[in-house]
This record gives C-alpha cells, sequence and structure tokens, in this order.
C-alpha cells in the first residue's frame, strides 16, 4: 500500500473504501475497496476532500482481485454459460439456456483448497431455466499471489462448468398390469408420467398396455424402440412379487441394464437402462418405474428425469451415490428441488 496524489491516480487500485457523504442526500462508500480509478473519478475524489489517496502497490507476482476472478470464470465457465462481472471483485454465472447445470465436483473442490480461492455453484444435475443464477466466483484478498492463480489453472484441464441443454422430444410409455389391460381400473400412471415429461419438453409418442405377460412387454419395447422413441418407460410392476414381470421383460428385450434398485426412498426399486448404440455407446434410456411414482409427489425419477432429458449418460455410480440424501422427509409442503432430497 502507498500513498500518491489523487489527480495521479487514474488506473490505480483503492485498497480501502472511501466514505461520501452529502447533507441530507447521500452517506455511503462513493468508492469501494479494489475499485480500479479512472479520469471521471477524479473530480469526484477531490470534491471529497482526498488530495491523496492510499492504492495498492503492484508487485510482480500478485494479481488483483478483479483478474483473479476473471482467470476463475475462464477455468470454470463452459458450454451455455453467461458471465457478469466483475463486481467488487466477484464474477456471476447465469444460464443461457434451459438444461442441466453440471459440475466437475472433483477438481472444484480442489481449488477450493486452495487457500483464498473460491468457487461456489448450486447443486450438480440441477435441472435450470435460461438467465436463472448458476455459481459465484472470487479472489478472498484484495490482491493474491499469481502462483495459487498457476495451480488451479494446472489442475483444471477443461471447463468445470457447463449447461447441457435438453434434447429428448419424445418418448413411450409402457402401461402393465392387466387390470389396466382389461379396463378393469383406469391408468393413473401415464398422466403423472406425462405431465413430468412435459416439464422437459418431451412429448409422449406412444402408449400402450400389454398387460402382465413379459413377452408381450418386452415385445412392445422392441416395438416402441423401432418406432424411434428418445426414451422408452415401463409403469409398475417393478418389486419383487411374484406376478411382477417388468423387471425381467426389460432385460429380455435387449436393454444394457445399468442398476436395478436404489438406496432411495420413495422409489428403491426403480430400474434404468439402455440399448447401446453400434459403437457401444448408451442409446435409448429405458427407465421401469416403481408404483410410487404414481403417487409420492417426488421420487428417484424426479433426481434422474433431468440428465436423462439432456442426453446425460447413467451409471451405476450415479445411482450408490445418493443414499445420503436419497430420504424424501415428506415435508408438508414440497420444495423439491429447493432440499436435501437428491442431493
Amino acid at each position: 500500500m502507498k500513498m500518491i496524489r489523487t489527480r495521479d491516480a487514474v488506473g490505480s487500485v483503492l485498497c480501502h473504501d472511501l466514505t461520501r457523504i452529502v447533507r441530507s442526500e447521500f452517506k455511503g462508500a462513493a468508492f469501494r475497496k479494489g475499485h480500479i480509478i479512472k479520469n471521471e473519478d477524479i473530480p469526484v475524489l477531490l470534491s471529497m476532500g482526498k488530495e491523496q489517496i492510499f492504492v495498492w502497490e503492484k508487485t510482480e507476482g500478485r494479481v488483483h482481485e478483479d483478474e483473479a476472478a476473471s482467470r476463475l470464470d475462464k477455468i470454470c465457465r463452459g458450454l451455455n454459460i453467461r458471465a457478469a462481472g466483475p463486481t467488487e471483485g466477484k464474477i456471476e454465472h447465469f444460464a443461457a439456456v434451459n438444461g442441466v447445470f453440471c459440475i466437475d465436483e472433483d477438481v472444484v473442490n480442489k481449488i477450493n483448497e486452495i487457500e483464498g480461492l473460491v468457487i461456489v455453484t448450486r447443486h450438480n444435475y440441477q435441472a435450470v431455466k435460461m438467465s436463472e443464477k448458476l455459481a459465484g466466483m472470487k479472489a478472498i484478498p484484495l490482491v493474491i499471489d499469481e502462483e495459487k492463480l498457476y495451480s488451479a489453472e494446472k489442475i483444471a484441464k477443461k471447463p468445470l462448468l457447463n449447461v447441457m441443454p435438453f434434447k429428448l422430444k419424445n418418448a413411450g410409455i409402457i402401461v402393465t398390469g392387466s387390470e389396466v389391460e382389461k379396463g378393469l381400473i383406469k391408468d393413473t400412471f401415464s398422466p403423472v408420467v406425462a405431465e413430468k415429461l412435459e416439464s422437459y419438453g418431451i412429448s409422449v409418442a406412444s402408449l400402450s398396455y400389454p398387460g402382465d405377460d413379459s413377452k408381450k412387454i418386452a415385445a412392445e419395447i422392441k416395438k416402441v424402440k423401432d418406432a424411434g422413441a428418445d426414451f422408452i418407460i415401463c409403469t409398475g410392476g417393478m418389486s419383487v412379487d411374484p406376478d411382477d414381470n417388468t423387471p425381467g421383460a426389460i432385460k429380455a428385450s435387449g436393454v444394457r441394464i445399468v442398476h436395478y434398485g436404489a438406496p432411495v426412498m420413495p422409489g428403491a426399486m426403480f430400474m434404468l437402462g439402455y440399448f447401446d448404440n453400434a459403437d457401444g455407446s448408451a442409446g435409448i434410456p429405458v427407465a421401469g418405474l416403481p408404483g410410487c411414482v404414481m403417487f409420492a409427489g417426488v421420487t428417484i425419477f424426479d433426481i434422474f428425469l433431468p440428465r436423462i432429458a439432456a442426453g446425460i449418460e447413467i451409471t451405476k455410480k450415479d445411482f450408490t451415490r445418493l443414499w445420503q440424501g436419497g430420504l424424501c422427509l415428506n415435508c408438508e409442503k414440497c420444495n423439491y428441488p429447493v432440499c436435501p432430497f437428491g442431493k
């Protein structure tokens, strides 16, 4: 820190807030710590009685908080994200499209372990709408050792934050159960699923009722696949009861099963798999939905649906890590996704 003539201060960085008082009009910080002084600021500073001011003395190997924030922004900002700032040393990120917010958690953790650097975000894999806030980043001190930024840049091999837009357009719903097939009861399951799909821009291309026969269910899955569905959903018959044939039918249809059963309540009997592409990559997702999806407000289906809608492959690890936060607390007023469920 050094004291210089105010008239010579253009381009310098303030080391502390400067308060301005205009009787009956204004009292507060006219200039904040870290402000870079501009030509138009000089008359204002002089009117405040500031003939000399204290500014940051630039030192080799030390960078201003605004530059540090800009370098963190460059590390973090990936697809479909816009930035705002720096303001008071902070840059914020906002969604440029509707989609799923994706974070490289391991690398962000490592950067946050570097003293003086901070990256804060909303939760990973949350569905977000255009212009919603995603993240903020800054250096804690006014000036910081550049070596710390070099360390962060070395850790980050690719952008750490991305918004993946929703890409699936249509789905086929296969409602199992002989009682529904025969018209003994009304199908109340598919309307619930259709409403959830609609939230992510997915329309219902087909709706069928093959009953309980596993061969018929498997044949219907193949039929829906061949018809060009982006997503195939089987509802009901997902428990371990002898007459619940949906899991076996999904397997018999040729689907590669990622996982059956999850440490999530409600939704423990959920199944997910894929019809793989010719190159072995995950192709059309196929989900088996347990009955709870029909009557519980939020289940594992709500946790995974945004990622599925964005074409993000779900792995077994994605299932098994859900145990912490996988218990719905059945709050009197549900505020999902602004709650711990699925986090």
